[in-house]
């Protein structure tokens, strides 16, 4: 038996009742959503931290300007000098955004340290500086003496793989002079010991100012900025002038905040290109917090790195080619293994 149809009116009249339901329904769903898009909860305190390098320098314009008032009533800014500091820093979840070498934050990832790496902002910090203004590349050093700090650290085995690629024998081309820190290095190079040395930015650029102004202008040799070891790995491997060498990790309370790690990493980015397009601003900032570095020093380091800027995930493929490089020739740089995928966070900028 078939039923018979309804009437049109009872059925404009139904419809007529069931759509303020419809609506009620919607406006509800509507406000579930707004809900789940309302900031995170203001906390009491967040610690950023950094070496006094150039990966640093946005840290601290985010606690000048107060970008992250909406997240935490206290922001503050820790240095940390040496790896012991860092490691305590990691192992006892006293930081939660950390500027660090992108293949420190890979050792410490594969020890089990719960972090993740975020981005990566400095992709070219090392240089060779030397008294030679004629040096055009890593063969032109064939036979001479080269400063190096930190013996069988990532800036050594970085020179050593680029220099063999360049033809050169380290045991019979070469004269490696080994001293314990970037400082000692430079005053090397400053008193006339040896005619170049190994360093990173900013003291590249600290050595480049304190060798032009007097008293050391009398006495140390005219400097320059001979060979960047980010365009000598472009040219030696055919591929783009840039090494993946610096970037921000989240770890303490932001590791397991993914809306928290989110908000720090794009106040960051906003803060990175404050500082590309400010740079004596920026200089001058770092100058403040940093009592080694002057306004002038802090600005050159800003200029002379390469302008580019990705999330750890866009950068995986290069990470990965710049962690088996450290893996084959000193695999605890790098903690022993490749990190896997979910070291590698971040979204687009």
């Amino acid at each position: 038996m078939t039923a018979n149809p309804l009437p049109m009116h009872r059925v404009t009249a139904f419809v007529r009742r069931l759509l303020p339901c419809c609506l009620a329904l919607l406006l509800a769903l509507g406000s579930l959503a707004a809900g789940a898009s309302e900031p995170p909860t203001v906390r009491e305190r967040l610690v950023l931290s950094g070496p006094p390098a150039v990966v640093s320098f946005p840290l601290l314009y985010i606690v000048e300007s107060g970008m992250l008032a909406d997240v935490a009533k206290q922001v503050e800014f820790v240095r940390w000098n040496h790896p012991d500091q860092l490691r305590a820093l990691a192992l006892e979840g006293k930081s939660d955004f950390v500027a660090m070498p992108t293949n420190v934050a890979a050792n410490l990832y594969n020890r089990k340290v719960p972090l993740r790496l975020m981005n990566v902002s400095v992709w070219g910090m090392l240089w060779v500086v030397s008294r030679d203004p004629t040096l055009q590349s890593l063969a032109d050093l064939k036979g001479q003496e080269v400063a190096i700090p930190f013996r069988a650290d990532m800036p050594d085995i970085l020179f050593g793989f680029l220099a063999e690629r360049a033809g050169l024998d380290l045991k019979r081309d070469l004269k490696i002079r080994y001293l314990p820190s970037p400082m000692d290095a430079m005053q090397w190079l400053i008193m006339r010991r040896v005619d170049h040395a190994l360093l990173a930015e900013p003291a590249v650029s600290m050595a480049l100012r304190k060798t032009g102004s007097f008293p050391l202008s009398v006495v140390a040799p005219e400097l320059h900025r001979g060979l960047s070891l980010h365009q000598e790995w472009g040219r030696l491997q055919h591929t783009q002038a840039r090494l993946p060498q610096a970037g921000m990790a989240v770890m303490g309370q932001a590791f397991a905040d993914e809306a928290l790690a989110q908000r720090l990493e794009q106040a960051y980015a906003t803060a990175s290109r404050w500082c590309v397009e400010q740079a004596q601003a920026c200089g001058a900032l770092a100058a403040k917090y940093m009592d080694m570095l002057t306004p002038e020093a802090a600005t050159d380091a800003i200029q002379a790195l390469p302008q580019h800027y990705t999330s750890a995930r866009q950068a995986q493929p290069e990470l990965e080619a710049f962690f088996q490089l450290l893996l084959e020739r000193q695999p605890a740089t790098v903690g022993g293994k490749l990190p896997d995928s979910s070291f590698y966070g971040g979204v687009a900028p």
